[in-house]
Order: C-alpha cells, then structure tokens, then sequence
C-alpha cells in the first residue's frame, strides 16, 4: 500500500508539474525573425504587383487589352486584390512577358500576346468575382 501511495504522490506531482514546464519552452522562432520574413513577404507581394502594373502599362498591353474590350483602369485597381498563389502566377506572367517584349524577339510575339491575354483573363476573373 505505501508503494502505491508513494507511486501515486509522485505520478501527481508530474502531473501537475508538466504544464508549467511545457509552457517555458522557448519558441521555434523569436519576434525578429518573424518580423523579418513578414516583412520580406510583403516586399514580394509589391514587388509582384509592381512587375504587373509595369507590363499593364505597355502599349504592347494595352493594345491587346483594347482589343479583348478590357477596361485597363479596372484590370490595374484588381492587381491590389491578388495575393497568393495567383499573384505569384501573375507576376511570373508579367516578367516573362517583359522579357519577350524587352528583348524585341519577332519569334515569341505570339507566345507574348498569349501570356498576356491570360494574365489579362486572370485580372477579369477577379473583377468578376469582386
């Protein structure tokens, strides 16, 4: 009997023990570091919205744009409303489509417009949805 009390006092001091122990242990990643990849995150996401208003703002763009009766002014207030994954996409879009038109390749003129047509889709699909 006094094993089982003595077992048994000490299975409760653990117990009761255990929860203050497990709430000192130190976080995986400190405040700065947090701070840090928010901040590096969001200097990202404007560096992509910045990528995609610059190639919005080509003639090439607009022209493509007038063509598919896309309101430009609309298409650039959407690019505030991407985030993720789709304006990762868009982005990735909008610097290939710089290059093609940077480097005046006559060859990739259609794989340009293309590029430009779904990034202008993806911008009406989020008006749409707005």
């Amino acid at each position: 009997m006094r094993i089982a009390r003595k077992t048994l006092a000490v299975f409760l001091s653990l117990w009761l023990i255990a929860p203050s122990a497990g709430a000192q242990q130190a976080h995986v990643a400190d405040r700065a570091t947090l701070e840090q990849a928010v901040a590096a995150a969001a200097a990202r996401a404007d560096a992509d919205r910045a990528a995609i208003r610059r190639v919005l703002a080509r003639q090439e763009v607009k022209d493509v744009a007038a063509r598919l009766g896309v309101d430009m002014t609309r298409a650039d207030s959407a690019v505030r409303l991407l985030d993720g994954a789709e304006l990762t996409r868009a982005a990735e879009y909008a610097s290939q489509i710089e290059q093609d038109l940077a480097g005046g390749a006559t060859t990739v003129v259609i794989t340009a417009t293309t590029i430009i047509i779904i990034l202008l889709i993806i911008i009406v699909i989020i008006l749409l949805a707005d």
